[in-house]
């Protein structure tokens, strides 16, 4: 009996994985695997743990979240996977494939409906910013693999540890994960109370089920103090710019747009009913009570929320989540005719097919994603400045904003270890004193984000590029190179 009631989830799996291998391959073509600046950064922190100045655990860094990092730690060693990030878009049309999979099943379970679970699969599987997504080596596919499986997991009642074990796993891959989690976890009291009359047992399973999230997050976190000396990093990576900077409300507004920008405007209207019907049968039916708890992914909105509300600049790729809830939504409102379920079925997918074209080009993730790609070929030629790899010495550059661009350069031979970046410790504090007996070149962004912390440095402090001279600059990267004696800086231009 299980396995049938599994076979449309597995069924959707196998689907999945064939169509999130062709999108991929897809967007390998047109070249915009790597385009996003974040895709090339996550490869790097990947590789740095064992390809370094100073490698080991501390590499594995302390704002990004570790898991997406370790699993493709070793894949990208080998430098055909590093260069294209094969393995790591691997791993994001595996977990394409796991979360569509999860939304299925959890629509069949919580709407007693195949037809809503088909409808449910097809919003998540058009989505255009979703297939993109999952088409690259970004996190948010993990998250979404990690999340989906998960509330799939409580939704079913599985072994506990099982479930907390699944959940701490969400909470190493991306902060969404966090506030999904904690809602999830807490309406378990309430679903057991509804289900059994079981509040006092719901409590204790809750506690449970937090255990394993809990050590995940307190681990993450005294790894931070260690590695940057911060319980928690923040801020301090960003300027704040967001129309929405101390205004809740307006915060709010741009997420509500960005969902209707991903997906359309009916769809999500459509979606926001499913979901108020999930609400209404989880009040009012007790054996219904479990229909609450898909409902805990629309926290992934809770970050997204926070960062514009402390005036984040506006991003797109931080709604795309929540189109796993949209899809749930969209599948509950599929089942409310009981007669008539193929039919609404039809229509729901009919609706996504009309507001989603899976390989549109102007999809908003897949533009905002190519915001960079106009300054690759300068980029290119500040490179070609510094010559032959086993020629040209350290360089020094900060991983914060240039961690792209260190991804970039391994098309022209070079590896991470060539590079003096925040990652290498007392050798990076010693240069930001003195940088002359650690680096062969500086190079420096000077006009994102208001440019660099070595732009900050260089402004505040110009004795320290003293004895550089620079020698080439573009796409607002400034390549200053090591004099044979100590002097005053030539700001030569290119």
């Amino acid at each position: 009996m299980a396995a049938v009631a599994n076979a449309p989830a597995l069924a959707v799996f196998a689907i999945g994985a064939v169509w999130g291998a062709i999108v991929a391959w897809h967007y390998h073509r047109l070249g915009l695997t790597l385009t996003h600046y974040d895709a090339r950064g996550h490869l790097v922190v990947a590789r740095r743990i064992f390809d370094s100045i100073t490698p080991g655990w501390q590499q594995v860094g302390a704002v990004w979240l570790p898991l997406p990092h370790l699993l493709n730690a070793l894949p990208v060693q080998i430098d055909f996977f590093y260069r294209t990030g094969a393995s790591a878009v691997g791993i994001s049309i595996a977990s394409f494939a796991i979360a569509l999979a999860a939304l299925a099943w959890i629509v069949q379970r919580v709407a007693g409906s195949i037809p809503a679970a088909i409808a449910a699969s097809a919003v998540f599987a058009l989505n255009p910013n979703v297939l993109y997504l999952q088409a690259t080596p970004m996190t948010e596919p993990l998250l979404l693999a990690t999340t989906t499986l998960a509330i799939a997991m409580l939704v079913a009642e599985m072994d506990g540890r099982a479930v907390s074990g699944m959940f701490a796993l969400a909470c190493l891959t991306r902060y969404e994960a966090w506030p999904v989690t904690a809602v999830a976890i807490a309406a378990i009291p309430f679903v057991r109370w509804r289900q059994r009359g079981a509040f006092a047992d719901g409590c204790r399973e809750a506690v449970r089920l937090a255990m394993f999230p809990a050590l995940a997050i307190l681990g993450f976190s005294i790894f931070s103090r260690v590695v940057v000396g911060q319980w928690f990093v923040s801020g301090d990576f960003f300027v704040p710019e967001n129309k929405a900077l101390g205004d809740p409300v307006m915060a709010l507004k741009e997420i509500g747009w960005g969902t209707q920008m991903l997906s359309g405007s009916a769809l999500a209207w459509v979606a926001g009913a499913g979901l108020v019907v999930l609400l209404v049968r989880a009040t009012i039916r007790r054996r219904e009570a479990a229909a609450v708890l898909p409902l805990a992914l629309l926290a992934m909105a809770a970050v997204a929320w926070s960062a514009f509300y402390k005036g984040h600049p506006f991003r797109i790729r931080y709604m795309v989540p929540l189109v796993a809830i949209e899809a749930i939504g969209a599948g509950a409102v599929a089942s409310v005719a009981r007669r008539a379920q193929v039919v609404v079925a039809v229509a729901v997918i009919a609706l996504a097919a009309y507001e989603l074209r899976p390989l549109d080009a102007s999809a908003p993730m897949v533009v905002e994603a190519q915001w960079d790609r106009p300054n690759l070929a300068e980029r290119a030629r500040v490179t070609a400045c510094i010559g032959r790899p086993d020629r040209a010495g350290k360089i020094m550059a900060s991983m914060g904003s240039l961690g792209h661009y260190m991804q970039e350069a391994s098309e022209q031979g070079f590896a991470i270890r060539d590079f003096l970046h925040e990652g290498n410790g007392d050798i990076w504090l010693a240069a930001l004193d003195t940088p002359r007996p650690f680096a062969d070149w500086i190079l420096i962004e000077e006009k994102a984000e208001g440019g660099d912390m070595l732009a900050r440095i260089a402004r505040e402090r110009p004795s320290f590029l003293d004895g550089y001279t620079r020698v080439c600059d573009g796409a607002g990267l400034a390549l200053y190179k090591r004099t044979e004696e100590p002097g005053r800086t030539e700001r030569s231009g290119r």
